[in-house]
């Protein structure tokens, strides 16, 4: 790359010039038509965009039942431990064992939403949702289960 070298008033020129190109540009942003969302009023309206990644969840049927078959592959793709799998082993009626899951623990203060545990899953058992509010006084609160309906019943440890 050449270096410029300018002389005092071929500075000075190109200075005013650069300057000019940027009141230009703050002049254009000042008169555009704002966007802001009014968010304490709105929150029940406001939607983010579509790959916007919120909370984890489980999605249930009617009866509900999830798709999660405790295979464990959300939690070892998880890079800070946030999921926890417990998964119990019953004997069906013939007599075969099985594994299902007793509890899925995820721990909201400390996921980093890479979505790795989503991109894991085999089954698309786990989701994120479009829930961005987050704020709580005790972290204990961030605990979630998500293996019940209504997908976020918050667990105290």
């Amino acid at each position: 790359m050449k270096k410029e070298e300018y002389t005092y008033l071929g500075g000075l020129v190109h200075g005013i010039g650069t300057l000019l190109t940027g009141m230009k540009t703050t002049m254009k942003v000042y008169f555009r038509k704002k966007v802001t969302e009014q968010y304490p009023e709105n929150r029940k309206e406001l939607k983010m965009f579509d790959r916007f990644r919120g909370t984890l969840t489980m999605p249930h049927n009617e009866q509900n039942e999830h798709r999660c078959i405790a295979c464990g592959l959300c939690q070892n793709a998880c890079p800070n431990d946030t999921i926890k799998v417990i998964s119990e082993t019953i004997e069906t009626e013939e007599g075969k064992k099985k594994k299902i899951l007793a509890r899925y623990e995820y721990d909201l203060g400390s996921c980093i939403f890479c979505q790795l545990c989503v991109n894991a899953c085999p089954h698309d058992a786990i989701t994120f949702d479009q829930n961005f509010e987050h704020a709580v006084f005790d972290r204990s609160k961030l605990i979630l289960r998500l293996n019940h309906e209504g997908s976020k019943v918050m667990e105290k440890k």
